[in-house]
């Protein structure tokens, strides 16, 4: 069964491998509402943990999304560049920003699980 990782910035991390399936979390998407565009990485480009990777905009608000690992973009999902309203529909399934190849799986270990995740979000209010 493949794992799931979440960040702290509402980003998951859907693990098959060694690649990592890269996109934002539903809470997230509605924090932004109607999301209009989306400006996703360059394959062959990589990122170290934490960086900026790609661009969500909705008509509240503009928001990065952050590399939740460290690695090489394998993929974009490029039909969101012509679809951005498909993050508000499935943004943890079709919706998916990106995948990383990653460089060092450790990393996956300060991220939460999906429980660990949904307490993180009810103390937020």
């Amino acid at each position: 069964m493949a794992e799931i990782k979440y960040t702290e910035d509402h980003e998951y991390a859907h693990l098959d491998g060694d690649v990592a399936t890269i996109g934002i979390t539903k809470h997230a998407q509605q924090q932004l509402g109607d999301v209009v565009y989306v400006e996703l990485p360059e394959v062959g480009k990589s990122f170290a943990r934490g960086d900026e990777a790609a661009v969500v905009e909705s008509v509240k608000a503009a928001a990065e999304v952050y590399a939740p690992v460290s690695g090489e973009v394998t993929q974009a999902n490029e039909e969101l560049e012509g679809n951005p309203g498909l993050v508000n529909e499935d943004p943890e399934g079709g919706a998916w920003f990106f995948k990383l190849k990653l460089s060092d799986k450790s990393e996956l270990d300060g991220m939460m699980d999906a429980d660990a995740y949904a307490k993180f979000v009810a103390e937020q209010g």
